[in-house]
């Protein structure tokens, strides 16, 4: 399904800094800035003093996981007030995706209804930087930003080069907090971002790279960073692995895996990595068929068991998250069996990723998925 002659574009920040401390560096390329504003969370705020920023440093740390719009809101209405020279998203991946977009939409006439969907923000004047104290959604690389419309419970989602870092950090030493079984679930969404477009009806040969070295990253990193949090060689390797999946996300994208645990997100409120964490071996097996040359470099890179047999796979896919600390059963995250068929329309019409699977599913292959993860 990939091609090497197939038109590609790659944005990649136009500065990144990678390895233990690099977020200190962050201070020399801003110096100049007047007003910075650190957009984070109520644990990443107080990194804020690692970046040595220069000038008046203001924090908005009310950033929630799987933030809906009026979260975006005041952070925007905290943006007009401090006019920040700079904007830097200091967090995981919903943290830079909100700093992403108070970037580009705080001192202009564009909202968010006029730049959902791609290559709709007219521009961008703030400078932005990104640094990751988690390794999962690869969002320092990406153009895109998401958001839930807190009505519809659906992600909007928002695609641009405007939305591209000026500057990023990935600096493991911010990472050493992160709880295993959060380690764990981040380092399968990086893992899902790498399949994902592995395995997509738009792969190339070029993200194929990426993904396969983050795979490889993944397979020999994820278990010692779970076990060892201050491994800072394994938390740097992560770190790497998610921004290589996040490299894979711009051209390609994700596919059905990432669809089905949207509503996981939005309706039952699991962090982003626990979400994809639950899904993944399903839609794996789910792929076998139509991709087993690719499935069998996919296990190999992480070390699963795979005979040839869907079976297989998903068994050994399965027992890899759950070894890993992650509670792959949707009972025991509240679910109840009355919720999936709802959930599997919702996931069914999310046709940007799964028009982008290898293998047709219909709303029915999504329902037996999601009994299956029960």
């Amino acid at each position: 399904m990939s091609a090497i002659d197939k038109p590609i574009t790659i944005h990649q920040p136009k500065r990144l800094e990678v390895g233990a401390g690099a977020s200190a560096r962050l201070g020399s390329w801003a110096a100049g800035v007047e007003r910075s504003l650190v957009i984070a969370d109520q644990h990443t705020a107080s990194y804020a003093d690692a970046l040595e920023l220069p000038g008046n440093v203001t924090i908005f740390a009310d950033v929630t996981p799987e933030p809906d719009t009026s979260v975006l809101e005041r952070a925007i209405a905290f943006a007009r007030e401090c006019q920040p020279d700079l904007v830097v998203g200091l967090g995981g991946g919903s943290v830079m995706d909100i700093a992403k977009l108070v970037a580009a939409l705080w001192d202009g006439e564009q909202a968010l209804k006029d730049v959902a969907g791609p290559n709709r923000v007219q521009g961008r004047r703030t400078l932005l930087a990104q640094v990751a104290t988690t390794a999962g959604t690869g969002s320092e690389a990406g153009i895109r930003a998401l958001v839930t419309d807190p009505d519809s419970k659906s992600k909007i989602a928002v695609e641009s080069p405007y939305l591209l870092a000026d500057f990023a950090v990935l600096d493991p030493v911010l990472t050493y907090s992160v709880p295993p079984a959060v380690t764990a679930a981040n380092g399968i969404d990086a893992m899902a971002h790498c399949v994902e477009a592995f395995t997509n009806i738009n792969a190339h040969d070029l993200i194929d790279g990426y993904a396969r070295m983050g795979m490889s990253l993944i397979g020999k990193y994820l278990p010692r960073a779970v076990a060892d949090g201050q491994d800072t060689e394994a938390r740097a390797g992560m770190m790497l692995a998610s921004y290589y999946g996040g490299i894979c996300l711009g051209p390609v994208n994700t596919a059905a895996g990432h669809a089905l645990a949207y509503p996981l997100g939005t309706r039952l409120s699991l962090p982003h990595g626990l979400s994809n964490a639950i899904i993944f071996p399903h839609v794996l097996a789910f792929n076998e068929s139509v991709h087993s040359e690719k499935t069998r470099e996919i296990a190999g890179a992480l070390g699963l068991h795979f005979d040839g047999s869907a079976g297989s796979l998903f068994d050994s896919a399965y027992a890899f998250c759950r070894d890993l600390g992650v509670e792959m059963q949707l009972a025991k995250h509240g679910t109840q069996e009355e919720d999936l068929s709802t959930w599997a329309e919702e996931a069914h019409g999310i046709r940007r990723l799964m028009d982008n699977n290898p293998r047709d599913m219909t709303v029915d292959d999504v329902l037996a998925i999601y009994r299956a993860a029960l």
